[in-house]
């Protein structure tokens, strides 16, 4: 995804469903799913800020003790957000532990969980080390009905699907995607460095053009000279996340209007088109279906996963049912 962040699989199709989103600019990253995240390095895992579960089946959820693992020694707060029951197995998962050694004088580290329900968040409730993490509500800035997470920088949508329990899909939509032209920046004699970081943020807001930019030693120059001649401005691009959905039409409504126009989806595929009436019982997409909606939706580019391991003596077929299906050449998806 462009330059604002990078997003890849936790894993291979054939293990737990999980999404890195890496802030390439920034000091932070986030997760889509908490399934097994053990190929994920501790500096990796010490970035996230942000985890947005899709439902609490193991492979999906069992990660949580990792995250937990690495980061209840440093302060600061992961935020994590989920369909209805979240932050009650959250709580169970904090109340199977003892923390007996956890006091004020503690690490400050928090977790902040909302549950999202009927198009938008619910109350946040927070379990902070410093308390032995018991729970207690917080404010946290309110975000519109259908998001789950908004800043400067990008939005984040969910969608609730049905796989016999709620399952959130999400998509994540950059503001606006911001390239900077080095020879423009040569001709201001200008160099490269960290100070664009708050030149881009700040196009991205909208900041008017006679907005001063801080370069180093007090100097500074103004956003539209800047914009005009070395960053160039392009729509934000869009990624979607969808797993563990029935293929019911009420779901495909939902998921290719999530997906519109995505310049990448995330999309299980975990059933051959000839055990479709298997998918149907438990309520996952087969391949075929999964390249059905990416078409439907117009994306420019489909990733599968959580393939069902019934298929690992023919690891293609998944993939290449979702990719004939994509491409229009699939004629029936029962």
């Amino acid at each position: 995804m462009a330059q604002l962040v990078q997003c890849r699989l936790v894993n291979e199709p054939f293990a737990d469903p999980g999404l890195l989103v890496d802030f390439r600019f920034g000091r932070r990253a986030m997760l889509f799913d908490l399934g097994d995240l053990f190929p994920l390095a501790n500096r990796e895992l010490l970035r996230i800020s942000n985890v947005f579960v899709s439902h609490r089946h193991m492979d999906h959820f069992a990660g949580f003790d990792q995250l937990l693992r690495v980061r209840h020694h440093q302060p600061g707060r992961l935020r994590v957000i989920g369909p209805p029951g979240l932050i009650s197995g959250i709580a169970g998962r904090l109340t199977s532990y003892s923390w007996n050694l956890l006091n004020e004088e503690s690490p400050d580290f928090e977790i902040a969980a909302a549950e999202y329900c009927d198009g938008r968040l619910g109350e946040w409730i927070c379990f902070s080390a410093r308390r032995q993490f018991q729970s207690s509500p917080i404010e946290e800035p309110a975000v519109a009905p259908g998001l789950v997470f908004a800043d400067g920088d990008l939005r984040i949508e969910a969608a609730t699907l049905d796989h016999g329990i709620p399952c959130l899909g999400f998509a994540l939509q950059e503001t606006q995607r911001v390239n900077v032209w080095t020879a423009g920046l040569a001709e201001l004699g200008l160099q490269v460095g960290p100070w664009l970081n708050a030149a881009k943020s700040a196009v991205r807001m909208g900041a008017q053009p006679g907005t001063l930019i801080e370069i180093n030693s007090g100097r500074t120059i103004r956003l539209g000279e800047l914009t005009r001649h070395a960053l160039k401005v392009a729509p934000g691009q869009r990624v979607a996340y969808v797993t563990d959905a029935a293929f019911t039409p009420a779901n495909a409504e939902k998921i290719v209007a999530l997906a519109r126009g995505a310049d990448h989806l995330f999309i299980e595929a975990a059933f051959a088109a000839d055990d479709a009436q298997l998918a149907s019982e438990r309520r996952h997409l087969t391949a075929a279906q999964a390249g059905y909606l990416a078409r439907e939706a117009g994306v420019k580019r489909m990733t599968t996963f959580h393939y069902s391991p019934r298929y690992l003596e023919t690891p293609d077929r998944l993939r290449d049912e979702a990719e004939a299906a994509f491409a229009g050449r699939t004629a029936s998806l029962a």
